[in-house]
């Protein structure tokens, strides 16, 4: 009797471990002028990555302007319809799992995420832009069956001003894609983005301060972790949706924790170090968590062997220490069937 015991015992663990979701084992995959070949993707299957986020781009004149341009002749190739689409197809050959994630950029890199229109009028012209803009990569998110769609990135005061359309789209959307969908809010935005009931996942992009140090120690870097596990967690069991970083990552550079989304290009000196510590830290304190479903390294170029390396501060991990952080715990995530 106790044998089989014993053996239901074993028999209930292993179908609750089978059970457990995968995680996403991502990386951002940069958009370029060039179509993707085998050679620039072998390096993502090097590092165990499960899941890419390709990335098409609309673009904006300014904050104030409701007008997203995309889909022309005049974009890089792996910024548009097209270019998107060979880039999935490419990585699915591979067995690479797929976000599809487009994305706005405003002229001269300004915030996305202030973006507001001076009136009722504009707001209804940037609506139906952003709608056909949406909508165009929901439909080649069905037709290439990717994994998972996101309906806007970091789009904070847009989303605040006008949460209706953003429920009306997101059913929409439905309509026309089958699969998961998810947000990308901003570090600082996701507790009062207004429809995570409707998504699969709550995406934020995990910039969260952690350290002040230049030179944060491991140790800065978990105390850093803590109360923002706290909120993720809560958010999570409020809405009973897992949480996954849409993008997360640091650069190479002094002070690499303490403001992780600065993207100017200042001359702060190179620390690959903090990068790699800070990579470690966020793998050991998120990636075994029931409630975390995984998130998308930030942020990854086509060419591998001219991207990053020893003399650049910026994020990518490629050819720097931080890339073998990833890769150590992406094949061991991905040998325990994570």
């Amino acid at each position: 009797m106790k044998r089989l015991g014993l053996f239901f015992l074993c028999l209930l663990q292993f179908s609750c471990n089978s059970q457990r979701a995968e995680k996403i084992n991502g990386v951002s995959f940069v958009a370029s002028t060039d179509k993707v070949e085998q050679k620039h993707v072998d390096p993502v299957l090097n590092v165990s990555a499960n899941y890419a986020a390709v990335m098409p781009f609309g673009f904006a004149r300014n904050l104030n302007s409701p007008n997203i341009i995309f889909n022309t002749e005049r974009q890089w190739h792996g910024e548009t319809r097209e270019g998107a689409k060979q880039y999935i197809q490419q990585l699915q050959k591979n067995g690479i799992k797929i976000m599809l994630k487009p994305q706005i950029w405003i002229w001269r890199g300004e915030f996305t995420g202030d973006m507001m229109m001076n009136s009722e009028e504009d707001w209804k012209i940037l609506e139906d832009s952003y709608r056909e803009f949406a909508l165009t990569y929901a439909k080649l998110a069905e037709e290439t069956k990717s994994d998972i769609y996101c309906i806007g990135t970091e789009l904070e005061e847009f989303v605040k001003n006008r949460p209706q359309f953003w429920m009306n789209l997101i059913d929409e959307i439905k309509k026309i894609y089958s699969g998961r969908l998810t947000y990308a809010a901003n570090w600082d935005e996701y507790t009062r983005s207004p429809f995570w009931d409707k998504l699969d996942f709550i995406g934020v992009d995990g910039y969260f301060p952690l350290s002040e140090a230049r030179h944060p120690t491991l140790k800065d870097l978990k105390l850093g972790w803590q109360p923002w596990k706290t909120k993720l967690k809560s958010l999570s069991e409020k809405h009973d949706k897992p949480i996954l970083f849409t993008e997360f990552g640091y650069r190479s550079m002094d002070y690499t924790a303490k403001k992780p989304w600065l993207v100017d290009r200042n001359e702060m000196d190179v620390n690959l170090d903090g990068q790699a510590k800070a990579t470690q830290v966020v793998f050991e304190e998120l990636w075994n968590e029931d409630w975390f479903a995984g998130g998308f390294v930030w942020k990854w170029f086509i060419h591998h062997d001219v991207s990053g390396g020893s003399a650049d501060n910026r994020f990518t991990p490629q050819n720097k220490p931080a890339e073998s952080v990833i890769q150590k715990y992406y094949s061991s995530l991905q040998e325990s069937g994570f």
